[in-house]
């Protein structure tokens, strides 16, 4: 049986949220943008999408959540001439990073000029003296091709560096702005970095382009990466399902990728419509019994003879007695259910003297090292550029998202305050529950 678990932010926490964005200095340097729609920082983009909310709110004479609109300024802080910027890859590798990289250069370089243009080798290790990693120079001769490879060419790393030796190295390379490409460690590394760099009134903007490929940073209708992970996910799909049908009561599994969230596994549920049972992290599911999932399948197989069965790696981790372990960024290190699940229901499956066949597919690796697809291409691009337009705008302490359709900027701290996750009880999964049909085998 399903329990889902309601994680619905409420209207009355929301509205006591502060989406406004901190700047390094007042913009006063008049930009040099040509043949371009400048944005207002009056321009918002509402939280709510619903306008009745809205005008409820403006009833109860409350403040209306919204985010500043993200686009180039019509007054910039930083000096093009004089701007030096570093740009940081970091946590596990994605489609559509070098994508990212190759429109940060690409616009600082021809949009605004800036022809200083660092990238710091390995993650946050590089800006760490005691590691011995020489940043390098960027221009857009070294990145003219890399979009046409996954990973990275800076390099990543995990862990937590000296937030006061990195300043330190951003003040002696005399870097203006800090282009911080990752998740949300990567993220609240960097709201450490500038509040630090406040702290010493330093003139640094640190801006962060959400890199997650589990689609989970708060505040964000998606993140760059998801929408390849799904697309590559499919194919795997297809062949676990042939592999399932090419023997009586077969059983594809497929592992996918999604620690806490269960985005990855639902959207790929949909777009392959041959999965049986979608297994996610915020929906809890018991094994044994009339009622578990093991019996689920039994009475699927029973009824088939064939199954696909999607699991995010998050998933189930409560039939697991070991005390999680932290990786160096600080996340739960998840046991693996896919490896877990495949021995249960071979096990289950002798027990009862049944035959059942089980074919383990885990392309974790496969899908996020591949690169970015077309429309992650094109979504990678418009971040970056979003990215830069807020830094020579003396923006700090923010992230570049995107909601109801339109770029925002988001505090950082906001957007790395809690995971974003699937609504057991909102369309997405409802859709998985109406696809799959997998209710009908859960009594």
């Amino acid at each position: 049986m399903l329990f889902p678990q309601n994680m619905t932010i409420s209207l009355d926490d929301i509205t006591k949220l502060d989406f406004q964005v901190k700047r390094v200095g007042t913009p006063t340097l008049e930009s040099r943008l040509k043949d371009v729609i400048f944005i207002d920082d009056s321009e918002t983009i509402a939280y709510y999408a619903d306008p009745a909310i809205n005008q409820m709110l403006r009833e109860q004479n409350k403040r209306i959540p919204a985010f500043i609109a993200a686009g180039p300024r019509r007054q910039i802080y930083h000096d093009s001439d004089w701007t030096k910027a570093a740009i940081v890859t970091c946590g596990g590798i994605c489609p559509g990073l070098n994508d990212v990289i190759k429109t940060l250069v690409n616009t600082l370089y021809y949009t605004y000029g800036v022809d200083n243009i660092y990238g710091i080798k390995y993650g946050y290790r590089g800006l760490v003296p005691g590691f011995g990693i020489k940043p390098v120079e960027l221009n857009p001769d070294i990145v003219d091709d890399i979009n046409a490879d996954g990973g990275t060419i800076l390099g990543s790393s995990r862990g937590n560096q000296d937030v006061m030796e990195m300043v330190k190295t951003l003040d002696r390379m005399n870097i203006n702005v800090l282009f911080t490409i990752g998740g949300d460690g990567t993220q609240r590394g960097a709201h450490a970095i500038a509040m630090e760099i406040e702290k010493r009134n330093l003139p640094i903007s640190v801006v962060g382009i959400p890199k997650t490929i589990d689609n989970d940073l708060n505040f964000m209708d998606k993140t760059f990466g998801f929408e390849t992970a799904v697309q590559n996910a499919m194919p795997i799909i297809s062949c676990a399902h042939n592999e399932a049908k090419g023997c009586y009561n077969g059983v594809g599994l497929v592992r996918l990728m999604g620690r806490d969230s269960g985005f990855i596994a639902a959207y790929a549920s949909l777009a392959n419509s041959v999965v049986n049972f979608c297994l996610i992290p915020e929906v809890q599911f018991e094994l044994e019994g009339e009622h578990g999932f093991l019996a689920s399948l039994e009475r699927r197989l029973d009824k088939r003879h064939h199954a696909v069965v999607v699991v995010a790696e998050g998933a189930g981790q409560n039939f697991f007695d070991e005390k999680a372990e932290i990786d160096k960024s600080g996340n739960k290190l998840h046991k693996d259910i896919g490896v877990f699940l495949k021995e249960r229901i071979t096990e289950y499956f002798q027990s009862k003297g049944k035959e059942a066949s089980v074919k383990y597919f885990d392309p974790s690796y496969n899908i996020r090292s591949t690169p970015a697809n077309g429309l992650d291409s094109i979504f990678c691009l418009h971040l970056a550029q979003h990215a830069v337009h807020a830094a020579m705008a003396g923006m700090t302490d923010v992230v570049v998202g995107n909601w109801n359709g339109y770029f925002t900027y988001v505090p950082i701290e906001l957007a790395t305050m809690t995971r974003r996750k699937v609504d057991p009880r909102g369309t997405l999964w409802q859709s998985v529950l109406a696809a799959t049909r997998q209710n009908q085998y859960w009594s």
